[in-house]
This record gives C-alpha cells, structure tokens and sequence, in this order.
C-alpha cells in the first residue's frame, strides 16, 4: 500500500502544479465569520451517536455555531443529496465517498479546502499515510479532509464453524483460486448444510433445500465489488482499471476476472450459496445474525452490527490468500466535504476541520465502530474494539501487509455502476455466462472516449 500510495501523493502533487500554472473556475471564498447553524449529513446510522457527541463538543467550544445532523440510509441518502445539488438546498458538509466526489467535483459542487488547510495550518501528515491525497481531483483541488478508512474480512458464525470442525485457526489461513476454489470453497461447501442436516461436501447433500448456506450473498457487487469479489480478483493480478486514480479505461474482458466472477456464481449453482433473486430486499448481515448463512465477506464499518446479534457469536478471520500467494482487499477512504453552495463557508470549514481532528477522531476511535483516518485515532480504536473482546486484526493486517487495492477513483462512476450492475446480475443470476462482461467492458470504456 506504501508504495501505491506514494504513486497517488505523485500525481496529487503533479496535479496541484499543473493547475497552479493554468488558472481555472473561481474558489468560493471561505472568509467571514463563523456562526449560525450548519446542516451536516451521513449515512451510517452506527456512528451517529459519536457525531452527535462530537457536535456537542463541537458547540461548546464555538458557542455561535451550532450544527444540525441528519442521517439517512446508503441509498436514500445519495438520491437526496444529489437532488439537493439541484435544487440548491444541499447540506452544507456532508460524509462523502471516493466513488462519489468525482462527480460531484466535476460539477463543481464541491468546496476546494486547500486554502483553508494551508490558511489554518492543518496537518495531513497525521492521516494514515495516502488518505489526505486521495481526496485531490485532477484539478489540484482538495475536496475533502479524511474521515476513516476500512478494508474487508471474512465474519462467521463460531458456533457453526465449531460444529463443523473447523478451527479459528484454520479460518485464518485460507487460501484461493479460480480453478477448483480452494481451501476457501472447501470450508463454504463443509459449512452448507440442507435441511436433511447433510453436509454441502457429502453425498447427498440437497443443493435446492438448503438450510444454512456456507457463504452469504449481499448482491452482484455492481462494477466495483467492494465486499463481494474485489478480495479475490485483487489476488489474481487484476485491477479495475489502468491506472488508479482517474484511469480511464476498465478491464472487465479480463480473463483473471471473469474466471474469478464465474468461480463466485458457481458457488450458488453448487447450493453453497443463495441465487441472487433470493436476496432482493434482503438483508446478508441479518440473514446471518438469523443463522442462515455461516461466511459474511463484509467491511470493517460493520464490526459493530455482526457483534450485536443475539445467540450469535461472530469470528473475524482475513480474506484469503490467493494465487499470487498474499491477501487482498479494497481499501477505501471517507472524508467530510463542504458544498460548494454553502451560504455559511466559514462555519462549514471550520466544522470540517472539527470533524477531521484528534478531539472528534478519538471520539468515535472510542465507540468501537470504525477505525479512523488519523493514525493515532486508529490505534485507540483497535484498542476500543479489543476492550469489546472484538479481535480485528483481520481488518488492519492488510494495512500492515501492505495488501490493499485501492477503491477505484474515476470519472462516470455511476455510469459505469449503471451498466455493470445489470451485467453482473445476469451472471449472477445464472442468465448469461461471465464472457458477456466482455461486451459490458466496451459499454464502459466508450464512456470514456471523446
């Protein structure tokens, strides 16, 4: 990862000059006094108890600025903002993600935060290392400051994995490959059982009545695979695109990763796990905490809920190694951006800049939910989830390692999304075999052609 994201400080750095050198669009000012009341979104509903707190404190240091937070679910909550954009009654800071601020950035929605950050003296060294610098467009601007970082593991059922004979530390070392699946498929298929109590290994086990399926499915994962396939395909040599950021071109016709999606939607032909039309509307974290499935691939954001459910004790265990003999997964950024439309610049700087310090970090480092993007903050939150009895480890080896990919950052992010999901789904859903991502791949690149 060190060397990865040495290669985005480079371009940031590159960008930053070449736009100092050819002038641009107009920076709304952030001058003038800080007060009043500021509107401020996200989406997590598990972190809105150390937000909250955070404002409190927030406003008692600056007792003229009082902030408002709303918070909405993934879905709703992009439909509103971007609606918001529109109409001009957007939030004036909001939690954003690095799959989103492209667009929003080219559209000018977003408020350029590197005067702010060099007016107030704003160190970016104190981020987990690249965080600060992925934030910067292809303009030089900086369109946010670090929030937190997550990267993906495996969480299972402990009773089930005991029942089935099969070790914490055995979970630990998986491995990987397209070709027959692995240790990996070998524990998904030991862990299925059908509703006769046969096991997804042994003869006669009944594919089309199945009781608990070895791994549980969320959906296709779209173009971007975060938590259902990117930790895979990442082992294999594959990336999303050309380069990273801003590539433009994507290789969904690669052989590395049509194998790997054909491997995936094998699982549920097999019965190990559910088809995809079951899942609509469905929720794969309380399908496992209702003891329906015994794997979850899922990100480090949700710890918290996978450690909530009743009569379910949840391990964590790192994704598994693949043929290129290490681990993979996506590693991805948050931050907190200001709109661009904001009629209160000076409060909403002076809120991000809250909200991407020690004093609000260490806060939600100690509610034990996510890990936050100061190194420090980390830390204390690692320490927070061990006070739990939560082991996540599985999550911070990748940072460690050196084993993340990065979260693809590119222009017509949701174009992109709006022609693989469909695409993805019917391979997913048995319709179509995964060469037709190979057509879906032209879709997607012509979108970048000028």
């Amino acid at each position: 990862m060190k060397k990865f994201l040495g290669a985005v400080a480079a371009a940031a750095a590159i960008a930053i000059s070449l736009s100092a050198c050819g002038g641009g669009g107009s920076t709304p000012t952030t001058a003038g006094e800080a007060k009043g009341e500021i509107n401020y979104w996200l989406w997590d509903s598990n972190q809105l108890p150390a937000y909250k707190e955070c404002a409190a404190n927030f406003t008692k240091a600056n007792p003229d600025i009082k902030v408002k937070i709303t918070q909405r679910g993934w879905g709703d909550y992009w439909t509103t903002l971007t609606n918001g954009f529109v109409a001009g009654n957007a939030p004036d800071v909001f939690a954003n993600h690095l799959s989103k601020y492209p667009e929003h950035a080219a559209k000018k929605q977003l408020l350029d935060l590197n005067e702010a950050v060099e007016k107030d003296g704003i160190k970016l060294d104190i981020y987990n290392e690249g965080l600060a610098d992925l934030w910067i467009g292809q303009d030089g601007k900086r369109n946010g400051l670090p929030k937190d970082w997550d990267t993906v593991g495996l969480f299972y059922n402990t009773a089930m994995t005991d029942a089935a004979g099969i070790t914490a530390e055995q979970m630990a070392s998986l491995d990987w490959n397209p070709q027959d699946g692995g240790s990996y498929e070998k524990t998904i298929a030991h862990l299925s059982v059908d509703k006769m109590g046969v096991r997804g290994d042994e003869p006669g086990f009944d594919k089309n009545n199945v009781a608990v399926y070895g791994l549980g499915l969320e959906n296709s994962g779209t173009g971007q695979g975060q938590t259902q396939w990117s930790f895979l395909t990442g082992t294999t040599g594959w990336t999303h695109t050309d380069k990273n950021p801003w590539g433009t071109k994507f290789n969904y016709d690669d052989s590395k990763f049509q194998e790997t999606i054909k491997w995936w939607a094998g699982l549920a032909n097999k019965g190990y796990m559910p088809k995809l039309e079951t899942t609509v509307g469905a929720s794969v974290a309380d399908n496992f905490g209702a003891g329906k499935a015994a794997i979850n691939t899922n990100g480090s954001w949700m710890i918290g809920q996978y450690s909530s459910y009743k009569g379910i004790k949840a391990g964590i265990a790192p994704t598994p190694v693949g043929p290129e003999g290490k681990r993979a997964s996506m590693f991805n950024g948050l931050a907190d951006s200001v709109w661009a439309g904001t009629k209160n610049p000076a409060a909403s700087v002076k809120w991000v800049e809250y909200l991407a310090s020690a004093d609000c970090q260490d806060v939600v480092a100690s509610k034990g939910v996510v890990f936050p993007a100061i190194k420090s903050s980390s830390e204390k939150a690692a320490a927070a989830f061990e006070a739990k009895g939560i082991d996540v480890s599985a999550f911070t080896t990748h940072v460690t390692d050196g084993t993340t990919i990065l979260f693809p950052i590119t222009d017509n992010s949701a174009k992109v999304d709006g022609l693989m999901g469909p695409a993805m789904d019917a391979v997913m859903s048995g319709k179509k075999d995964a060469g037709t991502l190979s057509e879906a791949n032209e879709k997607v690149n012509a979108l970048f052609k000028k």
